[in-house]
């Protein structure tokens, strides 16, 4: 068990430019040990990287998304190509001239590899590095620092399978120690007195052994594929309504699915045959209107869906395999 540990800040650093020695200038700044976790705002690995980019920030955003998951007028909830889900990509104007933009770095991991390699060499000591950066999270106000980059370090603990105090198994808790790390530096960085680097003492349980980096802050990261929350509220009703994909296969569906739809509608019925359900009754709006409110239901589920409308007051929808 950890008994105590200590964070502190690493001041009087110069403002980095591009192609500053960002080992240098933190293991002069510092007295480093082994077991140490150096915690690096991303801000001046960008700066130091050259990470800078003439034009707007919007201009900068549409470089860097792979995909917009909420949009509300200018401001972008969007996923980078490092699978970070973020406002703005994660791009800063602040302390940047007139007409430029600052950039995540390229690969995050890669950038804390060769920091922890650089200290090593030049300072003897067996570090871990966490690079930083400031996110927004679902649910919650405020911001939070968390790991985007990390190398030496275990980013995740895992508990599953052991026991807690009173002997329960643990099946789902997997502390992320790389995200609390960068919670605990930013303490003492802070967000206006320009203290780009911390270190935390006292984990050396947490550090890695030289020529292991370990997965990275990238194994931090969910594939949206298993994102139960990968598009905002507004851009999951529009995918409902205009991304469908026609059904291409067979596929159960529960009537549960549907349970409540018809509870103001005694004059409309469903009926399911194999992979299509049947909307009928003696209103022609209230079928198509419940036979849309379906299809969005099914859509939600990851059915394949199309609807047709038949003689009189019938809609037929088809529903098959996943479209996501």
């Amino acid at each position: 068990m950890r008994k105590q540990l200590e964070v502190f800040p690493v001041t009087g650093l110069p403002e980095v430019a591009a192609g500053d020695d960002l080992a240098a200038l933190i293991g002069d700044g510092t007295d480093l040990r082994d077991g140490d976790v150096v915690s690096v705002t991303s801000k001046i690995v960008s700066k130091a990287e050259g990470r800078l980019t003439h034009g707007t920030r919007q201009e900068a955003i549409d470089a860097e998304l792979v995909r917009v998951v909420a949009q509300r007028g200018e401001t972008r909830i969007v996923q980078t190509r490092h699978g970070l889900v973020m406002a703005a990509a994660g791009t800063d104007t602040s302390n940047t001239a007139p007409g430029t933009v600052l950039l995540l770095p390229v690969d995050p991991d890669a950038s804390a590899r060769a920091l922890r390699t650089a200290l090593k060499q030049r300072y003897d000591v067996n570090v871990g590095i966490v690079i930083t950066d400031t996110l927004g999270r679902p649910w919650r106000n405020g911001q939070t620092d968390l790991a985007i980059g990390a190398a030496g370090v275990r980013v995740v603990e895992d508990l599953r399978g052991t026991t807690d105090s009173h002997g329960n198994v643990l099946a789902v808790t997997e502390p992320a120690l790389a995200d609390e790390i960068a919670g605990a530096s930013e303490l003492v960085k802070g967000k206006a007195d320009g203290v780009p680097v911390a270190v935390v003492r006292g984990l050396q349980d947490v550090v890695l052994p030289v020529g292991d980096d370990g997965p990275g802050a990238r194994a931090l990261v969910r594939d949206a594929e298993f994102d139960m929350f990968s598009l905002g509220t507004r851009e999951a009703a529009r995918a409902a309504v205009l991304e469908r994909q026609a059904p291409t296969g067979p596929r159960e569906v529960d009537p549960a699915l549907w349970d409540g739809l018809l509870d103001e509608e005694e004059d409309i019925h469903l009926e399911l045959l194999d992979n299509a359900i049947t909307v009928f009754g003696d209103q022609p709006v209230a079928v198509g209107m419940i036979a849309e409110r379906l299809a969005v239901l099914l859509h939600a589920e990851g059915y394949g869906v199309t609807v047709r409308t038949g003689p009189g007051s019938e809609a037929t929808i088809t529903f098959g395999s996943r479209s996501r």
